[in-house]
């Protein structure tokens, strides 16, 4: 059987995380997330080894210098710099289930370097930018210290990161407009069933 790597990528805001978590109860027992890892302070509401590995950068110096991390980016934010890496931990397998995570163009093409390139599958989700924007600052306000700042950076920093020269290069033919979920989420399963059924037989049906 063959092996796929999902990578949900999109802009703040798109639904990533809903998406992710729709897919994995529709293929549950055939798709498993990945969790990533990040120095960054844990957020209200979030948990430890479910959003992301939340480790000191002493422990992400230690991972790198026993050549565990597959990719690692570091963005500079208000605070100082927040790395966010993936780690070659186990959680992907080229002989087990495929597997899905959330990611950006940095994580795609640091993940192209690796063994891995091959079975990976970039899914792009879109939504307009005013409703993204009402999202983020909704979502912030919950927390109990807001950062308006730190909502603005990635609003902005998103413009760069997705632009149609880096969408282009890296060549996403699954994009998906998630304004009404129900309908969104319906589409990208299809694709996703489409895909696992593909590697199967050795093949893809994107």
């Amino acid at each position: 059987m063959g092996y796929k790597l999902f990578l949900v990528m999109g802009k703040s805001a798109t639904g990533k995380d809903s998406v992710c978590e729709a897919l994995l109860r529709r293929f549950s027992g055939k798709l498993k997330k990945i969790v990533p890892y990040t120095t960054r302070p844990i957020r209200e509401g979030e948990k430890e080894g479910v959003e992301y590995h939340f480790v000191s950068e002493d422990e992400m110096r230690r991972m790198q210098d026993e050549g565990r991390i597959l990719e690692c980016r570091t963005y500079h934010v208000v605070v100082g710099d927040w790395h966010y890496f993936t780690a070659d931990d186990g959680q992907i397998d080229a002989s087990g289930t495929h597997t899905i995570m959330i990611a950006t163009p940095e994580v795609y093409f640091g993940l192209m370097k690796t063994k891995y390139a091959d079975a990976i599958v970039p899914i792009y989700l879109e939504t307009e930018d005013e409703e993204r924007l009402l999202r983020s600052i909704w979502r912030e306000r919950k927390q109990e210290t807001p950062n308006y700042a730190e909502v603005c950076r990635r609003y902005l920093a998103d413009e760069q990161d997705f632009a149609p020269e880096i969408l282009e290069r890296m060549n996403v033919k699954l994009r998906f407009l998630n304004w009404k979920f129900s309908s969104c989420i319906r589409l990208v399963g299809e694709a996703v069933g489409r895909e696992m059924l593909a590697a199967e037989y050795g093949g893809s049906r994107s």
